[in-house]
């Protein structure tokens, strides 16, 4: 359930909410993918909290099965954004990006 509300997600640029690791957070969703054998979400966090309580908004990977209370939002963003490394970290395989 959590994937097919991911994949929508991304195709209609829409921020999503949800809770992981026990903090609420708001998320712009850029790929899901698979990593290390875990299905995975890379996205722009742009409100809320984590663990870390590191300053927002930051990129942040997020396991697909940690991930409760998902929601897609009203709210929408412009597309990609672009990466302090000028690049996308590593994936075993990509099964969705958002589009530029």
């Amino acid at each position: 359930m959590n994937q097919q509300i991911i994949e929508r997600a991304i195709r209609e640029k829409s921020v999503v909410t949800f809770n992981y690791g026990g903090h609420s957070r708001h998320v712009e969703p850029h790929i899901l993918g698979v990593n290390g054998g875990s299905l995975q979400l890379l996205g722009y966090q742009i409100g809320g909290s984590s663990r870390s309580g590191g300053p927002l908004p930051e990129w942040r990977r997020f396991e697909l099965d940690r991930i409760t209370n998902l929601s897609i939002t009203t709210r929408k963003f412009s597309g990609r954004r672009s990466f302090p490394s000028g690049r996308h970290s590593s994936w075993d395989r990509k099964i969705i990006i958002v589009d530029s």
